[in-house]
């Protein structure tokens, strides 16, 4: 098939037509149970070539081969009736040990949430007659396929706030370039949303594969957790697509939800990337399972303490933050002051606005720090917009090429990044300074002219704060009023 494109359109107009599926998110949803259970036939037919006695998780009626691959087999309500009434039912309940049925594990992981929204056994015929037109036991397929999941990925940003689970692949492509993770090592997303940084990360790896032994290595280094289904599911998938034959290190679970004190040695990884969510709160109890000093509700900054925790010595850490944690006061300084005690943040890459858009607007910095030594100083780099470019939107994303600079600049760390050179658009501040600014990372750029910003947003919020500081100085004085006018007491 020369075009998937047009397969994966016609299956989502398809959908649109049945009354159960509501929305793009839905459809997703929809469409990857399917495309999961199509994947993992296509990987167990090779299997089958390669392992002798290979033995598959999912009871033989329950195959994709056995009830789905025929164009002229079940449809209408026998249809419904079976995935609805037997097929969900059983993939839901199978044996789920992660080491002795490590496959079925997966299968169930994935369905333990999963859904059939759609009402027309006719309806899904189509739909299932569309995705056996795909091979994805021919490596051009395949390959063209996961350009096109990429999209469908991208799709999400659209549909509502689903897009918190994509980052842009030019940024997880740089962070992964520039921590560099090397076989043999853990590699941890602890928020791991559709799988961006996993999958850039077994590409990276994928480099260094010379033997069969290597090749092993590397299946068994990949670990995520994801505390949402549909991201869930559509991780795990795209870890197959990218050759990762049973996910079984990718959890369906909160990442924050167990205590820090349980975590062991076993359990600490060498390189950690990540963008976490932020701007949520999470669920009364979950900041028990953390130290007392740095107890809160806000996502990302349990995030922060979480990663710094689990890195083995030495080990390396990227992800992305907004600014509020940057600046934030409170219990964020308190974080703040171990992360640099602790671990040597070298470097803060400022993104520009936009770069997240449509999801969110606000800015966001990517932090790239190593366990074990105190921070010194921290390098700055401010990402500027290309050439002639004003915001990035979803026609015009941010581009892996435009990090070309930073790379260039970089260095190594071993010698302590002793090549790098101020520029109009990096500079260094000392832990002193840090210190002395109450652990403020929000440094701004002292190369850079005073820009005035017309955003209305940031018009907005300067207006906000000028009525704010107004309002507390009228208060001031009329509390002083009231006082001299009380006059003298006896």
């Amino acid at each position: 098939m020369s075009n998937l494109s047009p397969v994966i359109k016609s299956i989502q107009d398809i959908m649109r037509q049945d009354s159960g599926v509501d929305g793009d998110a839905q459809r997703i949803s929809q469409l990857t149970w399917l495309l999961f259970l199509k994947v993992f036939d296509a990987l167990e037919e090779e299997l089958e070539l390669t392992r002798d006695a290979y033995k598959s998780p999912i009871p033989e009626s329950m195959r994709w081969r056995n009830w789905a691959a025929d164009p002229e087999g079940m449809t209408g309500d026998a249809l419904q009736d079976f995935v609805n009434t037997k097929l969900f039912v059983t993939l839901k309940e199978l044996p789920a040990d992660p080491v002795r049925n490590p496959r079925g594990y997966v299968v169930r992981g994935v369905f333990e949430d999963a859904y059939n929204y759609m009402k027309s056994g006719q309806l899904l015929r189509q739909v299932i007659n569309k995705l056996n037109a795909i091979d994805f036991n021919r490596q051009s397929e395949r390959h063209q396929f996961n350009d096109l999941y990429e999209k469908i990925l991208k799709d999400l940003q659209s549909a509502g706030n689903a897009g918190e689970f994509y980052t842009p692949r030019a940024v997880t492509q740089f962070m992964v370039d520039m921590v560099n993770p090397r076989l043999g090592e853990t590699v941890l997303d602890p928020a791991t949303g559709t799988g961006g940084f996993l999958v850039c990360t077994i590409e990276h790896l994928r480099k260094q594969v010379n033997t069969t032994e290597d090749g092993t290595l590397l299946q068994q280094s990949i670990r995520g957790v994801e505390k949402k289904q549909l991201p869930h599911m559509l991780c795990v998938t795209n870890l197959m697509l990218h050759g990762i034959e049973v996910p079984s290190n990718i959890r369906h679970d909160n990442t924050l939800a167990r205590p820090l004190r349980e975590v062991t040695q076993a359990d600490r990884v060498d390189v950690v990337l990540t963008n976490p969510p932020f701007g949520g709160i999470e669920e009364p109890g979950i900041e028990q399972g953390f130290p007392a000093d740095v107890r809160t509700k806000e996502t990302a900054d349990l995030f922060l303490v979480l990663i710094k925790h689990i890195l083995k010595a030495g080990g390396r850490a990227a992800l992305v933050l907004p600014d509020g944690t940057l600046f934030g006061e409170g219990v964020k300084t308190r974080i703040k002051e171990q992360l640099l005690a602790e671990c040597n943040l070298h470097t803060i890459v400022r993104l520009p606005n936009g770069v997240f858009a449509p999801y969110t607007g606000i800015k966001t910095n990517l932090l790239f720090f190593t366990k074990g030594e105190p921070t010194q100083h921290i390098w700055y780099y401010e990402h500027p917009y290309p050439d002639r470019v004003k915001n990035y939107n979803k026609t015009k994303p941010i581009r892996i090429e435009e990090f070309d600079a930073e790379k260039a600049w970089w260095g190594s760390e071993a010698d302590g990044f002793a090549a790098r050179v101020e520029n109009e658009r990096a500079w260094k501040v000392s832990i002193d300074q840090i210190k002395a600014a109450n652990y403020n990372l929000d440094q701004k750029n002292p190369h850079a002219a005073d820009v005035i910003s017309h955003d209305p947003e940031a018009l907005l919020a300067d207006y906000a704060r000028l009525q704010r500081e107004a309002q507390a100085l009228r208060d001031q004085l009329k509390a002083i009023l009231a006082e001299s006018l009380s006059g003298p007491r006896a």
